[in-house]
């Protein structure tokens, strides 16, 4: 999408039994098997990943009607990583179902298994997420109906669902950052190289007459034999490069951008755009046209080839020297996914027991850590397998054991909105007001509006032993919908200028976080969650072995400074303040006329988006209370 989401789904879910004693299975569920043909194998007697390709999004389709009750078509799908070939003769087995609605749209997980039929082995090709929209009927445009998670497995699905869609529109955002940073360096490199394979050379076009069989039951080109297409001219591109058979070993996020229909003719081109040591990227376009029409662009690819010799290891691969213009512009752009491709890979893709307890942090990757950040906290959030440890008025500490790892979690309700609980917990730097085990709190960068990277110090865990610190990166999320909570997850990182030093102990948090439940009557639920680290089972060891309740003294004194603050703006930081400038919290009949003239000047020069970060700050403080409120409501409403 603990500190990384594990694979989303497991080969056999464990069954699910209902009130009646019947097996539970999910409405939205749609299972193809497939034994595998000489005539759906490619070269090496695999099978061909566009037909593979096709055969998954058929059944991402279905699913996602089976929800929708109307026609869907594929807006895009995210990046897929192909583990394992499937041979002829093996079966394949594919499982899609919805993970959560949106409002016209709806994320589609699909699992890709591969069964061999003498040996009865079953094991994991690939799994992806899909995102399919609804299309209009004759009544207008649908609004779909919500998924209801009835297992664990959906419930983290759903919960993550919101992640991976926050991921999705600001993917280009994330691929733009990287091209400003990277060097031409590279490039000059390749030109120098005089072995270096000319770009021209490996590329291709080709051309499709979309027939009646290449159409969907909705009359438009299939969105998987589109993506076969692209595939087939892919691998001539690659062949091209290596002399070679080369392997597809991953597909990048992409987007389809308009529909194509019988009649049209698919032009499809590919070339490489640049080859790394073991793989080389593969870049594919595809554009529709009618008659003199213009052309029409339908989709761009990336796609990820190897070359394995007969150990199935990867061989080294020959240079390439990119075209002029352009083709140096591709060969930029390839650097940047994959810099992307093994950030994704590293902290998103890996299982739990792969990833240290602290990953380094840069502005490249700052959106996937956050992504970890909020989704580990999550799938902790989502365990429905805790053991109340103990209780002590309305306060609640429960454990779990898994995979070797303790986890806790503290439980409580206040009597104070969700969205000022949420607003007070934010900034960690408060805590210290609620917490004694936070002694000191700063802020070492903001690094986006949700993000903000913390070092705090707490008391050391042995008399007369030095204190710890943390390096703490802090991720906040407002509900995607009513049915969401708000969640503030924290995991530790490493920064190059805050290296550890002989005057702390320098401490680590796997998962930690708040999950904040609105409930009636202004009453919230605040759950803490934590992965108990070394760093961290010292201070709660004696409040699960029942020793102490230190817990209940915390968290009621956390109840107690949120219901302090429960009324107060003023109280709340800067970073807080501005932020609320997204959100109409407050009312214009609550400030005097007074106040409004006296911030008739402010509203312009409190553009944050055109004044420098310090220059605002300053401003911003110059001024009362009274007049920041109406600053946030003007600027809500500019």
């Amino acid at each position: 999408m603990a500190n990384e989401p594990r694979d989303p789904m497991q080969l056999e879910e464990p069954m699910f039994i209902l009130g009646n004693g019947e097996v539970y299975r999910n409405q939205t569920e749609v299972k193809m098997s497939q034994i595998v043909l000489p005539c759906h194998a490619n070269y090496c007697g695999e099978l061909s990943a566009g037909q593979l390709l096709k055969w998954m999004d058929s059944t991402a389709c279905l699913s996602a009607e089976r929800h929708a009750g109307c026609s869907c078509i594929t807006a895009s799908v995210d990046d897929i990583h192909f583990e394992t070939t499937i041979g002829v003769g093996q079966v394949v087995n594919i499982t899609a179902k919805v993970n959560r609605a949106f409002t016209s749209s709806m994320e589609v997980g699909v699992l890709v298994s591969c069964e061999d039929l003498f040996s009865d082995r079953h094991w994991k090709v690939c799994h992806a997420f899909a995102t399919f929209v609804a299309r209009r009927t004759e009544a207008g445009k649908v609004q779909l109906k919500q998924v209801i998670p009835r297992t664990q497995a959906e419930q983290m699905e759903y919960s993550l669902a919101a992640e991976r869609r926050r991921m999705r529109l600001i993917h280009a955002e994330i691929i733009n950052d990287l091209l400003s940073s990277c060097s031409s360096q590279t490039v000059s490199e390749c030109l120098d190289y005089q072995e270096a394979v000319p770009a021209e050379r490996t590329r291709v076009e080709s051309v499709e007459l979309v027939l009646p069989p290449h159409a969907n039951h909705q009359v438009s080109t299939f969105g998987g034999q589109i993506m076969a297409w692209m595939e087939n001219v892919a691998t001539i591109s690659a062949s091209r490069l290596c002399n070679a058979h080369p392997t597809l070993r991953s597909i990048d996020m992409f987007h389809f951008r308009g529909p194509s229909h019988i009649g049209d003719r698919l032009v499809l081109k590919a070339i490489v755009n640049n080859a790394f040591k073991k793989s080389m990227e593969v870049g594919v376009c595809a554009e529709a046209y009618q008659g003199g029409e213009p052309l029409r662009h339908i989709n761009t690819a990336f796609m990820t080839f190897e070359v394995l010799d007969n150990d199935r290891k990867p061989c080294t691969l020959p240079r390439i020297r990119p075209e002029p213009v352009d083709g140096k512009r591709r060969f930029q752009e390839a650097i940047a996914r994959k810099k992307i491709r093994l950030d994704r890979k590293y902290i998103i893709s890996c299982k739990q027991s792969e990833v240290p307890l602290s990953v380094p942090w840069d502005p490249s990757n700052q959106m996937y850590l956050s992504y970890n950040n909020v989704s580990a906290l999550k799938m902790l959030a989502a365990r429905t397998n805790w053991v109340l440890t103990s209780e002590k008025k309305k306060v609640s500490l429960y454990t779990l054991e898994e995979n070797q790892m303790l986890c806790f979690k503290v439980e409580t309700h206040v009597a104070v909105a969700a969205e000022q609980v949420f607003l007070l917990l934010s900034d960690l730097r408060r805590r210290k007001a609620w917490d004694h085990h936070y002694q000191e709190c700063e802020v070492i960068t903001d690094s986006h509006e949700d993000d903000t990277i913390y070092q705090v110090v707490t008391p050391s865990v042995t008399k007369g032993g030095k204190v710890q610190d943390f390096i703490l990166l802090a991720s906040r999320r407002r509900p995607c919908d009513s049915g969401d909570p708000y969640m503030i997850a924290l995991r530790s990182v490493t920064l190059p200028a805050y290296p550890p030093t002989e005057d702390y102990n320098r401490g680590e948090v796997l998962c930690a976080g708040f999950s904040i439940w609105e409930e009636e009557n202004s009453f919230t639920k605040i759950s803490y969650y934590n992965q108990a680290t070394p760093g961290v089972l010292p201070y709660i060891s004696t409040d699960i072995a029942g020793l102490s309740s230190s817990f209940y003294c915390t968290f009621a004194s956390c109840s107690a400074f949120l219901e302090e603050n429960k009324d107060s703006l003023a109280s709340l930081p800067t970073s807080t303040l501005l932020a609320l400038c997204r959100v109409r919290v407050f009312s214009i009949s609550t400030l005097s006329r007074s106040c409004r003239r006296r911030t008739s000047v402010l509203r312009a020069s409190l553009k944050m988006s055109r004044r420098p970060l310090a220059t605002s700050r300053s401003i911003w403080r110059s001024v009362t209370f009274s007049t920041r409120c109406l600053c946030i409501l003007a600027l809500s409403n500019a």
